[in-house]
């Protein structure tokens, strides 16, 4: 049994979400104590308790603790077993963040999966739909599984109720090195708004158009979707290069500024795109798990988050095997394992 203390590290979801993936690959039950201590409201959101429920339900697992609130709770994973599954969070939490517990396990298992999910799909603190589709998933191809994934829906904060569906059709893993992300291709802009004023699809897009200024005007496109998926604002700012397409996002929130949102959103691209590096903030975290499966493999990317770094940690302490941290001569710094 692998005890964890919720608190250290990122102190957050992340360490849940890891846990129990890591479970379910190795079968090493664990518990974990000041669960979220390193948040202002500690203990189990509801998306933390769905995400859970999924990791319990597809890896036939007993789980004591699984309740909104909880501050501790123990895992005891059984064998993956793949088929269809339905998870309806309830609230606007994270859709992508539950697929992050139990995409890599269901890769592995002996069969396709089906998954429907539904709650949040363009929400602050999570990456949006378009990182899975555009980002995550297309690089894990490379790497052996077939995975597909749609939106049926979307999700914004408060309300919730998007839905997206995923199909995995589960491969050994191959180990891949993603060192360069080639050539820039296109850079694109979208400013989605559904049941709030228009004007602030464009107040974003010319405030992300002054940090991108050597993009093209016609990157940069308004969104108006129906208002009865509002209120929602979704800023969605892509890079299309050669080997990898990175999105990052902004999501609107009462009491700060449109602009205030974009600048960050596309200073963050910015910053990106002058790094040299593969894979970008976001990215960065969710590779570690299927390339420790892999055994091998290495990646360049931007400087490593508190994510990254309790994600590398929760797989030496389940698997044994470390990732290594270091900046190279131009920059850029590469996670790799061995």
């Amino acid at each position: 049994m692998i005890t964890i203390d919720g608190s250290e590290g990122e102190g957050g979801g992340q360490v849940l979400r890891y846990a129990a993936a890591l479970a379910l690959l190795t079968g090493e039950p664990f518990t974990i104590a000041n669960v979220r201590g390193g948040r202002a409201k500690p203990g189990l959101m509801r998306q933390h308790v769905t995400a859970l429920e999924a990791a319990a339900a597809v890896g036939s697992a007993e789980c004591s603790g699984l309740t909104v609130g909880s501050r501790e709770l123990t895992f005891r994973p059984g064998s993956v077993v793949p088929g269809e599954y339905h998870f309806a969070i309830g609230t606007a939490g994270s859709t992508a963040l539950v697929v992050q517990t139990v995409l890599v396990p269901l890769m592995l298992a002996d069969a396709p999966s089906r998954l429907v999910i539904e709650g949040g799909t363009h929400a602050a603190s999570a990456p949006p739909f378009e990182f899975l589709s555009q980002t995550l998933l297309p690089v894990l191809e490379r790497m052996g599984p077939r995975l597909s994934v749609t939106l049926d829906r979307h999700g914004f904060y408060p309300r919730g109720g998007g839905r997206i569906m995923l199909d995995i059709t589960p491969a050994p893993l191959t180990a891949i090195a993603c060192m360069e992300r080639g050539t820039f291709k296109a850079g694109k802009v979208e400013a989605l708004v559904a049941g709030i004023p228009f004007d602030i699809a464009d107040r974003e897009l010319k405030a992300a158009r002054k940090v991108l200024a050597d993009w093209p005007d016609d990157a940069f496109a308004p969104v108006q979707l129906s208002a009865e998926l509002g209120p929602g604002n979704a800023l969605l700012i892509t890079a299309e290069c050669e080997h990898v397409t990175e999105v990052m996002s902004a999501f609107g929130q009462i009491g700060i500024p449109a602009e205030r949102l974009a600048k960050t959103a596309a200073k963050r691209m910015a910053g990106y795109l002058g790094s040299g590096a593969f894979a970008g903030p976001y990215l960065q975290d969710q590779l570690l798990l299927p390339f420790a499966m892999a055994g091998q493999g290495a990646f360049t990317t931007v400087k490593p988050s508190e994510h990254s770094r309790t994600a590398a940690a929760l797989i030496a302490r389940f698997t044994g095997r470390q990732f290594s941290f270091g900046e190279d001569a131009e920059g850029r710094w590469l996670a790799s394992l061995g």
